[in-house]
């Protein structure tokens, strides 16, 4: 579930309230976006995957709310784990990212 949003990471680009598929967040005027809707994230690291700032933490447990310590996950290395770990960026700039349609893309292999 989402935590955490650090106004110092962010640039304000509100990708992260457009990809969230149950709008939990909402944009900020002049200012980070607000976590408004806590208990209806997913869990889905959606927010996470499109922040290039890495401004978000979302804890692994989708049950509940969890505490966390700010200073401590900044410390962690864990924003934008999930990001790097997928692989998100790794063709940046040279052909679009296609891990979304990897479905497609097998099938469409079978079928040639």
């Amino acid at each position: 579930m989402i935590e955490l949003i650090f106004a110092d990471r962010c640039t304000g680009c509100n990708a992260c309230v457009r990809i969230c598929p149950t709008n939990v967040l909402e944009p900020g005027k002049n200012a980070p976006p607000a976590i408004a809707r806590q208990e209806d994230c997913q869990t889905c690291f959606l927010c996470e995957l499109y922040c290039e700032a890495d401004a978000l933490y979302v804890a692994p447990n989708c049950d509940e709310m969890v505490a966390v310590d700010a200073g401590a996950i900044a410390a962690s290395g864990l924003l934008g784990q999930f990001r790097r770990d997928s692989g998100w960026h790794e063709w940046a700039g040279q052909s679009p990212n296609l891990h979304w349609r990897m479905g497609e893309l097998f099938a469409r292999a079978k079928a040639g």
